[in-house]
């Protein structure tokens, strides 16, 4: 496969509304992010994905965009973002947009003339359809609970929104829609972006007639049809959200001939701990065999002719080290045994702000102070249903989107260090012990092991395009395998729980450097291993 600037880089999410407050409103902004370029630069990443801040009423906390070329006002000024790009191509860091263009705000300048009447000129940009016998046109359901057809008074029409009914869907058949959206990528190209991260990408080949909503009919023929208009000849990455990719599908996405993606994020892993044929809500044990299976298969099969996104955590994922690892007594050595599995794979790694610091899930008491319409919405239709108070709680707990949104914890003053102003969504009260501050300061913080994984992928080709190999798949304790091109060999051996186990290799080799582990006294002695605890480390075999 052709190298290509991205397959080395290590990208950092940052939702900007939780990040950093510069100015005391509460609410993180562009400047509070400028301010904090430098400890991105120290961490070592290439690339920010920033999720989304355009103009919007916030009903999706920015996924419901009025304005995709100007900025939200509490997040500042296009002056500020025209800033943040050039400082962060000073230090060498690239910034992706997150281009949200399944849906619109219904206060996007297009939708309110649609609504207007059956012949407005922006009618056809937005899927409408008639009543079916006084009811929705037909059965499919919004994301975030109810229907997603929305009845408009004004025109006796139903109109589609797969996420809220604040968040209509575009309609892609129409040509007009479609050059509308590459002109306006072709606005952030040429301020100087990176790249995209584009949101439920795989929805805008959507035919809801046929209630069919992913991987439309005609979805490849629309990307390669916007890559050809706004992508190609940038060197952009670019990166879809694709919810129900299989590796066959993701090949078509991102194999470099077709023209279409850099990657996908795939989620097959993230659905591993709810019941089979539930909702996301409905909460199981993660086994880690199917954990193994799951992971290697989107390593081995898309060798050659694709390329794959990392991932543990983002914007709407619970944190990792309290979802699969111990946020208690073991909280840096499973976040640091986390960090090691994933960074050794093939792939672009994505970190979401915070991980790096070990940030964990939050438990406020009343439901009053969660903010996410997800779990809002998801509360009182369970409480409709008769789940109980505690039982839904257990369930937001476990997977809310607001356990990723609580406040960027950078210190142990009043608010995180966050803001002087009273936060739009609380602090979790645990940051006098988790905080970048104290991160920074301790050469064995789990920052620091991040940094030292970054170092180590960006000087070893071996990490970014070595064949990669499950070892032990039967193992229900341990997650190791190999890395290896041309002769150079590195073993990745992790005790995904908090008993000792023994693991054993019998490859062919000399001896064993250590590259990094999670504790300062690893043992060499790869023939029969005694780990402890979250115990993982990154070898050389010579």
């Amino acid at each position: 496969m052709e190298r290509q600037w991205w397959h080395s880089s290590v990208v950092y999410q940052i939702y900007p509304r939780s990040f950093n407050d510069s100015n005391g409103d509460g609410i993180g902004d562009i400047n509070g992010i400028r301010e904090k370029l430098d400890y991105l630069k120290e961490l070592g990443i290439d690339v920010i994905w920033l999720s989304p801040v355009y103009k919007s009423p916030n009903d999706d906390n920015g996924y419901d965009i009025s304005d995709y070329c100007d900025i939200m006002d509490e997040f500042g000024t296009m002056e500020d973002m025209d800033n943040l790009l050039k400082e962060a191509n000073e230090r060498g860091i690239k910034i992706l947009m997150d281009l949200v263009v399944n849906h619109t705000s219904d206060e996007h300048k297009w939708f309110i003339e649609a609504k207007k009447s059956k012949d407005n000129e922006y009618r056809d940009y937005y899927i409408w359809r008639d009543p079916v016998d006084g009811h929705e046109p037909n059965d499919l359901g919004s994301t975030f609970s109810g229907s997603a057809w929305q009845y408009d008074e004004t025109t006796g029409q139903y109109y589609l929104h797969l996420f809220s009914k604040k968040q209509p869907d575009l309609n892609w058949e129409n040509e007009n829609v479609r050059s509308e959206v590459y002109k306006m990528m072709n606005f952030w190209v040429d301020k100087g972006i990176g790249g995209f991260r584009m949101d439920v990408i795989d929805l805008i080949g959507k035919v809801p007639d046929e209630m069919i909503t992913g991987n439309g009919p005609k979805l490849h023929e629309y990307l390669q049809e916007m890559n050809k208009a706004a992508l190609e000849g940038n060197d952009l990455l670019t990166v879809g959200e694709t919810w129900g990719a299989t590796p066959e599908v993701a090949k078509l996405y991102s194999n470099p001939e077709r023209k279409e993606l850099s990657m996908v994020f795939q989620f097959e892993h993230i659905g591993l701990d709810q019941i089979e044929g539930k909702e996301k809500w409905d909460l199981k044990e993660l086994e880690l065999l199917d954990l193994k299976k799951v992971l290697s298969k989107w390593q081995t099969e898309l060798e050659g002719q694709g390329w794959n996104s990392l991932f543990w955590n983002n914007h709407d994922l619970p944190r990792i080290v309290s979802r699969w690892g111990n946020d208690k007594e073991y909280r840096v050595l499973s976040a640091k045994m986390f960090a090691t599995l994933l960074h050794g794979m093939k792939g672009t790694p994505y970190i979401y702000q915070g991980e790096e610091l070990g940030m964990t899930n939050v438990k406020f008491e009343d439901i009053n102070e969660y903010n996410d319409i997800e779990s809002l919405n998801m509360y009182k239709d369970r409480l409709s249903k008769g789940y109980t108070h505690d039982e839904i709680m257990e369930s937001i707990y476990a997977k809310g989107r607001d356990n990723a949104r609580t406040p960027m914890q950078w210190d142990s003053t009043e608010n995180a260090g966050f803001t002087t102003g009273t936060p739009w969504i609380a602090v979790n009260k645990n940051y006098n012990e988790i905080n970048a501050k104290q991160c920074l300061q301790d050469e064995n913080s789990i920052f620091h092991h991040y940094r030292k994984l970054i170092d180590i992928r960006k000087n070893n080709d071996t990490i970014i395009y070595g064949d990669y190999s499950l070892l032990c798949p039967e193992d229900k304790n341990i997650f190791a395998y190999t890395r290896e091109l041309n002769g150079d060999k590195i073993l990745v051996v992790c005790n995904f729980y908090d008993k000792e186990v023994t693991f054993s290799f019998d490859g062919e080799f000399n001896h064993a450097d250590i590259l990094l582990s999670n504790y300062k006294d690893s043992s060499t002695l790869i023939e029969k291993l005694n780990l402890r605890p979250y115990e993982a480390i990154m070898f050389r075999i010579k």
